[in-house]
């Protein structure tokens, strides 16, 4: 159920989102264009921004304690920015493609865009483990940017094993549908198909990519690349 939609800088070829404090947080991709951005939510007006080397073309990123750590795609190399000023702290190395990442607390998880979740030490950035993602006994490709959410609302996702937890949201690429995934198995636990959402030509790269969770109210905030809006949607269970 869409609550409200935000204005969206049609500029921005969304990579990343995070939300906090009224605030969302987007990292853009593109070359020559990538960026890591604070905007006001309400408003979609730009407050803090910095541009990335033209080199690195931007991915996900996700808000760790003080810090905003972002990925690149093919580069490899990763970027840990201190959250109030933007400031550049330091960089690492991961050893795939970078495409979405989120934590749960306690690690890191980033996709690569195959079926594999990856998880990372937050601090030292070293390998503490993966799982392999699937739907139906299938492994499921192309996971692209990731929100970590606290038990989504009873009746959302299945009823089976697991799907009561905590979960990873993930945009699949290249389609318009989020996929749930149990962090402990890798086990699809459902799915939102929000191709309704933003009518788009079929054949365009403008897809669905952007996933935020808003703990006061238990919504999701949802974009894509180079869309004008932010929907903010509530999770509603399944009508017959």
């Amino acid at each position: 159920k869409v609550i409200r939609s935000y204005p969206h800088d049609r500029r921005a070829f969304t990579q990343g989102l995070a939300y906090e404090d009224g605030f969302l947080y987007e990292g853009t991709g593109l070359y020559g264009q990538s960026m890591l951005a604070r905007r006001d939510l309400k408003t979609g007006r730009t407050v803090k921004s910095t541009h990335l080397p033209k080199r690195h073309f931007g991915e996900g990123i996700t808000i760790f304690n003080d810090k905003i750590i972002q990925l690149t795609w093919k580069s490899k190399t990763g970027f840990v920015y201190k959250k109030d000023t933007f400031t550049l702290l330091k960089e690492f190395t991961y050893p795939t493609e970078g495409w979405g990442i989120t934590h749960d607390g306690k690690r890191l998880i980033y996709s690569d865009g195959t079926a594999t979740l990856r998880f990372l030490d937050p601090n030292t950035f070293a390998a503490v483990g993966r799982i392999e993602v699937r739907d139906h006994d299938w492994p499921l490709r192309g996971l692209n940017e990731l929100e970590y959410v606290a038990p989504p609302p009873s009746g959302v996702i299945d009823s089976q094993p697991g799907a009561a937890g905590p979960q990873v949201f993930a945009n699949v690429w290249p389609t318009d549908m989020i996929v749930a995934i149990d962090p402990k198995t890798g086990r699809v636990t459902g799915r939102l198909d929000l191709s309704k959402l933003y009518p788009r030509p079929e054949d365009s790269e403008n897809v669905l990519n952007g996933i935020a969770w808003i703990p006061e109210t238990k919504h999701l905030l949802v974009t894509g690349k180079l869309w004008p809006k932010v929907y903010e949607i509530e999770l509603t269970e399944k009508t017959p």
